[in-house]
């Protein structure tokens, strides 16, 4: 217990007190929490994925791999990152001795593994640098470089430094460029930017920003991925598509995940250099993603590349919305989030977050869907590598553990409330007082949020309220008094003299709104608040295949009756009116259908039950 006790000590001290040597030459505007605790089904999802995904894992098993060096193709060296950095991000949220233990001794049984010159890697030793073997290399460091923030151990820190000075000797002993370097136009390679930049940060090593500056300036050669010359041009339409063979290899210019690994290297070395393209180049890149790629439950991606999907994701389509994906569309976003302190980047988390990542996790957390469609059934994905799981498991928790510290966030001039969860924030605000908000909440289930503040001395600060760019109509009243000039996507920020006992209450306007897409035939979806509305076979109304058309009211909108659900599986129900097509000349009358919230549909331990988002409506010659 004495033990534990030191570690969540250095826990706080490290949220509180920066342990980088490098002084970063652009700071976030957004400061994490201190300390949260998250109730209800937000709660209860994060408890579930710490029990059964985080603790439940062979962590003995991922480190494995790398006390041998006989690999030449596979993906072996991802797995330990991958579930170690969602292992930190877990802890930081609820440190546990059991946790921490677990941590350290995984951590220590991978250090053994290091070899005199420093690898850290599965690879033969005539393969080194090829295939998978940079990205691999990548999430040890991440891990490493994790664990030393979490606990100050220097020994890792020194493990990463030590992977990484034998990389770049590698390449400079073998003249390889790193962009020519495993897969995917060398994106997965130097994804390792990330970690580099990191390390640069916490040991001042310039060695570090030279290797950092150098993968960048490689993405810029022919040969390179051209990440930064080719920002303004749509992310999946940058290169020309590889031919079907070779989609998985160095031809594919458009792989999604390890190309927003990429720009989330890249902001790292902004914070560090302080150069605007490079931040230019990320939020360039991000608008495209957004505009072109992003469906409507928040994410994108088929076959795991970008294809300018968001036109057709109304169509069945192969392998969609990978949820590595999903969780590092949500990660690049909280790295714009808390660089930027803009709103619509919460906003984006928020909708993927509800959607596309709660719908790829099973109801008890224990396993991850690798693909989750708009149509069709939510399957367990296949073991990759022999690992006994595959990519999306390890990497599921990565965005899950992502919200708690994000949530309720400090700036320079005050408190921000990016995300209305109910739960207890702790953070420090900027007079260095300690604060406590306190929300509570069934949203998005509702638009009701009642927030009260627990300060031990008042502060005239800025609290900042998300008003969600969805919100079409929203009351907000400070101790019962109202607040005028509420604008949708921004920030509401009310700038008074705080003090204990103060309460906030926001309610949102929750209609069901109708969207549309496509041409013989128009297809049609629902959704209420951030949250997609979905078809599925358990619930009542026609079979999926009938063709059913919503009926608006006056606003154009379609009214939602709020049911509740018999089934645990089964978060929000609603039930609307549709006008069936009849096939009779005069049709027929309304009928009563079921929806319910995209992450629930499909969604169980035992079956895999058919869901609808898009609904064909008939084709009308007459149009």
């Amino acid at each position: 217990m004495r033990n534990y006790l030191i570690f969540v000590l250095l826990l706080i001290s490290s949220v509180l007190f920066s342990q980088n040597k490098v002084k970063p030459a652009v700071q976030d505007k957004l400061s994490p929490a201190t300390a949260v605790d998250m109730n209800k089904h937000i709660g209860e999802k994060l408890n579930a994925s710490y029990n059964n995904r985080i603790l439940a894992q062979d962590a003995h098993r991922l480190v494995q791999p790398f006390t041998k060096h006989d690999e030449h193709s596979c993906w072996q060296g991802e797995f330990w990152g991958k579930w170690f950095t969602s292992a930190v991000l877990a802890y930081n949220y609820h440190p546990t001795p059991q946790l921490i233990d677990k941590l350290r001794n995984t951590v220590y049984e991978l250090m053994a593994a290091q070899t005199p010159e420093g690898y850290i890697g599965n690879y033969a030793p005539e393969s080194r640098l090829k295939a998978w073997d940079i990205w691999g290399r990548k999430y040890v460091m991440l891990g490493l470089i994790s664990y030393y923030d979490v606990s100050q151990d220097k020994k890792a820190l020194n493990a990463a430094a030590k992977e990484a000075d034998f990389l770049i000797k590698e390449l400079n002993d073998k003249n390889a460029l790193i962009v020519k370097m495993g897969n995917h136009r060398g994106m997965a390679a130097s994804s390792v930017l990330e970690p580099v930049c990191q390390l640069y940060t916490r040991t001042g090593n310039k060695k570090y920003l030279d290797f950092a500056e150098e993968i960048v300036r490689q993405w810029e050669t022919p040969d390179g991925p051209q990440l930064i010359s080719k920002a303004s041009v749509p992310v999946g339409k940058r290169f020309p598509k590889p031919e079907a063979r070779n989609w998985y290899e160095w031809d594919q210019g458009q792989k999604a995940y390890e190309m927003m690994s990429c720009y989330e290297g890249l902001l790292e070395l902004y914070r560090i250099t302080g150069n605007e393209t490079f931040k230019e180049a990320a939020q360039q890149t991000w608008q495209s993603i957004l505009d072109t790629e992003i469906n409507i439950a928040g994410s994108g991606a088929a076959m795991e590349a970008w294809f300018s999907g968001k036109e057709v994701q109304h169509v069945p389509i192969a392998h969609f919305q990978e949820t590595c994906v999903t969780v590092t569309w949500i990660k690049f976003n909280q790295q714009l989030l808390r660089l930027t302190g803009d709103s619509k980047y919460a906003d984006v988390i928020e909708w993927a977050y509800y959607n596309a990542l709660l719908g790829s996790m099973r109801p008890d957390g224990s396993d991850w869907a690798k693909y989750t469609p708009l149509s069709g059934q939510r399957l367990q994905g296949s073991e990759q590598c022999g690992m006994g799981l595959n990519c999306c498991n390890a990497s599921g928790p990565r965005g899950l553990f992502t919200i708690p510290l994000t949530t309720v966030m400090t700036s320079n001039d005050g408190v921000n409330v990016n995300f209305y969860i109910d739960g207890t924030y702790q953070a420090i605000t900027p007079g260095k007082n300690s604060i406590t908000v306190k929300q509570h909440t069934d949203y998005p289930a509702s638009g009701k949020i009642d927030i009260s503040l627990e300060m031990k001395k008042a502060e005239n600060m800025t609290l900042a309220l998300r008003i969600p760019s969805w919100n079409e109509k929203a009351t907000v009243l400070v101790n019962e008094q109202p607040i005028e000039n509420i604008e949708s996507g921004d920030f509401l920020k009310i700038n008074r003299n705080w003090k204990n006992g103060d309460k906030i209450s926001i309610e949102f306007e929750m209609k069901g709104k109708l969207h549309y897409i496509g041409k013989n035939p128009e297809n049609v979806a629902i959704t209420r608040g951030p949250v997609v509305l979905t078809r599925d076979e358990r619930l009542s109304g026609p079979e999926l295949e009938a063709v059913i058309a919503p009926i608006k009211n006056n606003n154009g909108d379609i009214e939602l009756t709020s049911k509740k659900s018999n089934n645990p599986d089964i978060w929000m129900l609603f039930s609307a009116k549709f006008l069936p097509e009849a096939y009779t000349e005069y049709g027929a009358e309304p009928v009563e259908v079921e929806l319910c919230d995209y992450a629930s549909a499909g969604n169980t331990m035992t079956t895999y039950p058919f869901f609808k988002v898009w609904m064909p409506q008939l084709v009308d010659p007459r149009k």
